[in-house]
This record gives structure tokens, C-alpha cells and sequence, in this order.
């Protein structure tokens, strides 16, 4: 079975109802990184104990006259490109490995609220742009993977306007967009997609005091893709979204390595 046959496989068994349109040729499509790297400056939520951190355990030649490298690494689970799993804000939610890898290869939806978030940065995905998002696009498949295009990535390596604030330990000032409540009860109990992706801080807008799109998202078993790069480079339809995150047991979280896969020619914006 080829590439292409297993992706139309994963989508089928994950649920999306009728046959999903053919995923891209692998040998022809574009591959975009959708992933920040992990380094020292990569950016985590203001209360977080800890930042990621390399150790250098060797680099150099070795008495048998070989090159040799080797790292440890430690990071906390929510930090840079990272995956929520639904124990994240559920308590009886599945945890980072018991995600069926199927949920996590699928049709992505790209809804773009960019101008709005850039004149409002507390700007939350509302009902009204998901149903005009769909009188253009049709319904969202179920199953689908949504990615929340806000524009925000372009301020990745300035934490002050990524956040809209830098005050260290202290997570109560500040501003980005997101979902907002009623979208994604719409995306998560009636379209019944499988993740909700978003190129800021957190599937909650920055201000949120209640987490309530965690809450939503979480009891339904759908995970979060936060911090994610590069999506004014993968349409509003057509792209398919492989997210794969450390296989951490027990984890309520960990690192995303997530790419969309585009076809030649189509629409970019």
C-alpha cells in the first residue's frame, strides 16, 4: 500500500464520514514545517518553571577515531510547537500516547482571521467567521484537522508581542487571539473535528481566565495544537495535516513536529 493509499486509509478510519479528497502526491507535493524549532529561545507560558534546555554530553573523536555526538534535553510539556492531550484539561481524558495516531493525520481546515486579529489582538474565532468560513468552503469534514491562521507566528522571536506581555511569572496581562467559546463548541460537538490547531500561544484567546476551548476540546477528546509556524503558507482546503508529537507516556503534553503537505498549484494566501 503506498503513501497515499494509507493517508486516505487514516482519514477513513478516523471517521470523516464519506471518502476525503485524495491527499496529495507525496512525490510532488510542497512539505511545510509547520514547527518552531526548540532551542533557548523558545517561548513557554509565563508560569512555567523551566525553558527548554540542551546539555552537550559529547562532540568530538572518540579514542576508537570516530566522530561522535550526543545531547540530553529537558523541556516541560507545554512549551514551543507542542501538542494538548485532552487530560491536559480533563481528568479522564486520554494522555499523550493513548491519541490514535489516525486522529492526527487528516484534511486540514485553515480559517484565516488575520485582519481582524490585527486590529484586535484579544480577537476570538466567532460562529459568524466559521459560517462564512463554510458558505465559501462547505461544511468541515468531520475528522478534519482546523488551523487558526492569526498571523501571529510573525512575532515568534519577540516574546513582548507574541505574549502581549513579558512580565516573567506572571500569565494575568496577556493579548492573543484564538477560539472563541461558540466556534468551537460548533467544531467540536457538531462538525466533530479531530484537532484544533493555532499559530498563538494557546487554543484560548491570551486574556482567558477559564480556559473554557481547553475545557471543550479536552472533554471531547480532541487535542490542541499550539505555537504552530508557517501557516500562511498552506491553503484554506486542500493541504493534510501530519501531526506527531513524542510519544511520552502518561503525558498530558509534549513537542510537535507537525508538516502540512500541499499539491502543486494550489491557492496559497
Amino acid at each position: 500500500m503506498g503513501w497515499t493509499s494509507l493517508l486516505i486509509a487514516a482519514a477513513v478510519a478516523a471517521g470523516t464520514g464519506s471518502m476525503p479528497p485524495t491527499p496529495p502526491d507525496l512525490s510532488k507535493a510542497t512539505v511545510v514545517d509547520l514547527s518552531h524549532p526548540f532551542d533557548e529561545k523558545t517561548l513557554y507560558w509565563p508560569t512555567s518553571p523551566s525553558a527548554f534546555e540542551l546539555k552537550k554530553l559529547s562532540f568530538g573523536m572518540t579514542p576508537g577515531g570516530w566522530f561522535y555526538a550526543a545531547n540530553a534535553l529537558c523541556t516541560p510539556e507545554h512549551g514551543g510547537t507542542h501538542l494538548d492531550a485532552p487530560i491536559h484539561f480533563a481528568k479522564d481524558g486520554k494522555t499523550l500516547d493513548q491519541i490514535p495516531v489516525r486522529q492526527l493525520i487528516a484534511m486540514a481546515v485553515v480559517i484565516d482571521v488575520s485582519a481582524k486579529a490585527e486590529a484586535d489582538p484579544d480577537y476570538r474565532l466567532s460562529a459568524d467567521d466559521l459560517h462564512a468560513w463554510e458558505r465559501q468552503h462547505g461544511a468541515v469534514p468531520s475528522g478534519a484537522i482546523v488551523l487558526l491562521r492569526t498571523g501571529w507566528a510573525k512575532r515568534w522571536s519577540d516574546r513582548k508581542r507574541y505574549l502581549g506581555d513579558d512580565t516573567p511569572g506572571d500569565a494575568s496581562k496577556l493579548h492573543f487571539p484564538s477560539y472563541g467559546k461558540e466556534a468551537a463548541e460548533q467544531l467540536v460537538r457538531q462538525r466533530h473535528v479531530g484537532a484544533l490547531g493555532v499559530d498563538t500561544a494557546s487554543i484560548d484567546y491570551g486574556a482567558s481566565r477559564d480556559f473554557i476551548v481547553h475545557q471543550i476540546a479536552s472533554a471531547a477528546g480532541v487535542p490542541g495544537f499550539e505555537n504552530l509556524a508557517n501557516l500562511d503558507q498552506v491553503p484554506e482546503v486542500g493541504a493534510w495535516v501530519i501531526a506527531l508529537p513524542m510519544k511520552i507516556a502518561g503525558g498530558s503534553g509534549g513537542p510537535l513536529r507537525a508538516v502540512a503537505l500541499v499539491s502543486p498549484g494550489q491557492e496559497q494566501r
